[in-house]
């Protein structure tokens, strides 16, 4: 039997997960993705090696304990032991997309909201497809209700419900800016809402291109705002990575040094 817990992850800044290798050949810097949805993911190996090595600067010795004990050299078995603590990947619940002329709004589909349903427990039904809060400050249409207009198009507001519930604990979204779309849109506005960066590669000593290692390459990340959320599953309580607290800043991904990755972390459910 295990005990369940879950953490909600807030963007404060871009966060790359995903592939670091084919700058040299221009390739973009792909984040990792959700194979249905096609919307970012954190995957669970980086989530668990963020907490692992966070505890290990803090209280050496214990993270063996909650997190598996390392290979030993000189033993059959390499000495390994099974992490009291499992981690599953983080998925989107919203991320903030850009509107020309109107407020910035936080979009999600029904399938990704399933999945924050099952981790989180919600009792509240998932809301129907293009489905926002009546408080919304879409653009009125006459005869057509409200009109949501992105870069590549326009989205009619169709239901109004109530989407209070669904949000994440430790966030501080405003409910009149959720908006719900289908299954089917979500990656082509998720795509709208990315963060991209092109970089060069300069000469070691002087401003100016390297053109014998490739020049250009791209790199994307969620958005600043974005907010995920992933199961975890303990053997035991009393695991305290964030010490008394419940909520913590915590790096992500890579880039860090060039201001990717932070994150605030909030925890809920049976882990202490």
């Amino acid at each position: 039997m295990y005990h369940k817990a879950y953490g909600v992850i807030e963007a404060l800044a871009p966060v790359h997960v995903g592939a670091t290798a084919g700058e040299e050949t221009g390739n973009l810097n792909l984040i990792f993705r959700d194979q249905f949805t096609q919307t970012g993911v954190i995957p669970g190996s980086s989530i668990r090696g963020r907490f692992r090595a966070d505890m290990r600067d803090s209280e050496p010795g214990t993270e063996q304990r909650w997190y598996g004990h390392e290979a030993v050299a000189g033993q059959t078995d390499g000495g390994t032991s099974e992490a009291l603590v499992k981690f599953e990947y983080a998925s989107l619940v919203w991320f903030p997309v850009f509107c020309p002329g109107q407020p910035v709004v936080w979009v999600t589909c029904p399938m990704l909201l399933k999945r924050f349903k099952r981790i989180a427990g919600i009792t509240a039904d998932v809301p129907d497809p293009y489905t926002a809060q009546k408080g919304l400050q879409g653009r009125k249409m006459k005869d057509r209700g409200q009109i949501l207009f992105f870069n590549l198009g326009f989205l009619e507001i169709e239901n109004e419900a109530d989407l209070s519930a669904w949000i994440p604990t430790g966030t501080d979204l405003d409910a009149d800016k959720l908006v719900v779309v289908s299954d089917n849109d979500i990656s082509m506005l998720h795509d709208m809402a990315l963060y991209r960066q092109s970089r060069v590669k300069l000469l070691d000593d002087m401003k100016k291109v390297d053109t014998d290692k490739g020049a250009f390459f791209n790199t994307e990340a969620l958005p600043e705002g974005s907010i995920l959320v992933f199961p975890i599953a303990l053997k035991q309580k009393g695991w305290k990575p964030f010490g008394e607290e419940a909520v913590s800043e915590l790096y992500f991904g890579g880039l860090e040094s060039i201001g990717f990755g932070r994150c605030r972390v909030s925890l809920a459910g049976e882990y202490q």
